[in-house]
């Protein structure tokens, strides 16, 4: 019996978030700002908190503004779990 997937299963889910680029100034890195609503227990206000995931960006596409899709992988350096998937939405140029 073999445990290893074959290319006709798909490999275990993984996490897949929307953000928004707000630093692409290292190499083939861009900081993506994750940001979600989270009820407080006990005013039941709801309270804005952000996230700030550092994505591997192969190609350098995603520039400041842009909103991402982001999956969670395998470590590739310290800080980076992340890679891109695709821009959703391309910043607004002036």
């Amino acid at each position: 019996m073999s445990t290893q997937p074959t290319a006709a299963e798909p490999r275990n889910d993984r996490k897949v978030v929307r953000g928004q680029v707000s630093s692409n100034k290292m190499s083939k890195t861009v900081v993506v700002v994750v940001a979600r609503k989270v009820r407080h227990p006990l005013y039941e206000k709801f309270l804005s908190r952000r996230t700030k995931l550092y994505v591997h960006d192969e190609n350098n596409e995603a520039k400041v503004g842009d909103i991402v899709e982001v999956m969670q992988t395998r470590p590739i350096s310290k800080l980076k779990r992340w890679r891109l998937i695709r821009v959703i939405q391309r910043a607004a140029q002036d």
